[in-house]
């Protein structure tokens, strides 16, 4: 019987299985299919904060500060709470190409 909970994972029986065996029954699966190469080539790219700013190696704060991102929205993006916008993808793809020229062009904008 399901009352609508979630059962338990069974990992005793994952584990026995072969990864030959643990893959076929995951593309069995007719309620989450895999994507096909094509699709998985279409799909849009979301930029990751939190792996731009970890390489920047900036700390929240200092990442906030520098691209004038207001921290509580930073911290929502990084722990799943929103998405960026369109425009907010757009500026985290020029700060991850191009991260010193995006703050110059803000420190300019500044003055």
């Amino acid at each position: 019987m399901n009352d609508g909970k979630f059962s338990p994972s069974d990992w005793s029986r994952l584990d026995a299985m072969s990864d030959a065996e643990a893959e076929a029954n995951a593309l069995s699966d007719p309620d989450n299919p895999p994507l096909t190469a094509d699709q998985l080539r279409a799909a849009s790219r979301m930029p990751q904060v939190k792996v731009i700013r970890r390489a920047l190696r900036l700390t929240q704060e200092a990442f906030s500060a520098r691209y004038q991102i207001p921290l509580g929205t930073l911290r929502d993006w990084e722990q799943g709470r929103s998405e960026p916008d369109a425009p907010a993808r757009a500026y985290l793809k020029v700060i991850a190409v191009d991260p010193n020229g995006a703050a110059k062009a803000l420190a300019k904008g500044a003055a």
